[in-house]
């Protein structure tokens, strides 16, 4: 039994496989990517190494990967290939023109027809028995639910505004559509902010959510310099996404197309920052005018996508549960610190 991951040397789908390899010690997982092994990825993955197999290859072009992929046994698909054009957090970064503008073409060719030609492959494949496509957040819209500060839910709230969001959801719809079409159990996955272990500078992302760049500043012993301590995010730990998708994967009759897979709780930098502190009583801190400070986000989005996600649906449908966020986010913070040894 393989479990194909596309995007699987980088953050979030290096971790997929690893957790898929640990817990299933018969099976094996197969990388579809652009990039090969980093040092950091080829560290991450020595202890069961043995039964990877990274196929280098661009997702939208399959003369590169087909057959390759047609000598293994492939049973499941997590489809997490992205370009991922983000860049929030600092003054520095909110002055640069919007990565979007840099390479418009590419972000809709890779997300969307990249998928596509995934979806063209697995559709010929009866060995295949699950679809799961690794969708984002993104695809909300700013604010809601409108009558209270009640968690998002999946249906309702969808109108993305960037290329990327824009891109992830109209590759949900191609994948719900290829799924009538030929037969596919198929759905998608739509990730909060995602932090924790293999984060790091990659091709396709470059990116830090708070809860990374807090931990980080804390074990450097930088002064962390918020803009404010109210903005408030759904962060979730890359393992816990992880054994979310994996939940998915291996679900006998999931209902929905679509699942959130969150924390399903809004914390604020000020709730981070407190938990950094009880690993790091140094720790220091202050508040500044968003031009000096270190951590930028806008106080003002807190619902919407940047807020609480519902995740009852991953909830009724699977066993999983995310850790309290406190709990998660010291597991990271130990994780780094063990790295610095």
């Amino acid at each position: 039994m393989s479990l194909l991951i596309t995007g699987g040397t980088g953050f979030a789908m290096s971790v997929v496989a690893r957790e898929w390899l640990e817990r299933e010690p018969g099976a094996r997982a197969v990388i579809l990517d652009r990039a090969a092994l980093d040092a950091a990825a080829r560290a991450w993955f020595e202890p069961v190494r043995e039964r990877l197999t990274v196929v280098e290859g661009d997702v939208r072009e399959p003369a590169g990967w087909a057959d390759e992929l047609d000598r293994h046994e492939i049973s499941a698909i997590v489809h997490g290939a992205t370009v991922t054009p983000i860049s929030r957090g600092s003054a520095e970064e909110e002055a640069r023109v919007h990565p979007e503008a840099l390479m418009p073409a590419k972000i809709v060719d890779v997300n969307l027809m990249g998928t596509v030609q995934l979806l063209e492959w697995a559709r010929q494949r009866a060995r295949v028995r699950r679809f799961v496509y690794v969708s984002s957040g993104s695809v909300y819209r700013h604010h809601g639910p409108d009558w209270s500060r009640e968690p998002l839910p999946e249906d309702g709230y969808v109108a993305p505004l960037t290329l990327y969001g824009i891109s992830k959801f109209a590759a949900e719809m191609v994948v719900n559509r290829y799924a009538d079409l030929f037969g596919l159990s198929a759905l998608s996955v739509r990730l909060s902010s995602i932090y924790g272990p293999m984060d790091r500078a990659t091709e396709s992302r470059n990116f830090r959510h708070v809860p990374h760049r807090v931990a980080q500043m804390a074990l450097d012993g930088e002064t962390i310099r918020p803009n404010s301590l109210a903005p408030v995010g759904d962060y979730l730990h890359s393992v816990d996404a992880a054994h979310a998708i994996l939940a998915l994967v291996d679900a006998q009759r999931p209902r929905y197309r679509h699942y959130n897979v969150a924390s399903g709780v809004a914390v604020s930098i000020g709730d981070i920052i407190g938990w950094a502190a009880e690993k790091v009583p140094q720790l220091r801190y202050e508040v500044s005018h968003a031009d000096h400070a270190n951590v930028v986000q806008d106080p003002q989005l807190a619902t919407g996508m940047w807020g609480a996600y519902d995740i009852s649906r991953i909830e009724r449908d699977t066993s999983w549960r995310p850790r309290a966020g406190r709990e998660a986010f010291h597991d990271y913070m130990d994780w780094l610190a063990a790295g610095r040894l």
